[in-house]
């Protein structure tokens, strides 16, 4: 595994899981492509009102 790849576990209702598989197989990815694409756009969104994050 990539060292820079990091595990996490995520506990959610199936009902959310089930949904999220739905949509995932519609765009054609992986439900961790898409958890990953919805954080990206969070984290996007998120910058562009409060400025760049800094790690």
């Amino acid at each position: 595994m990539d060292k820079n790849l990091a595990r996490f576990t995520l506990r959610v209702e199936k009902q959310l899981l089930d949904k999220l598989a739905y949509i995932s197989e519609y765009e054609g990815r992986t439900k961790n492509k898409e958890i990953e694409q919805l954080i990206k756009r969070h984290i996007s969104e998120f910058e562009e009102t409060h400025g760049k994050i800094e790690i």
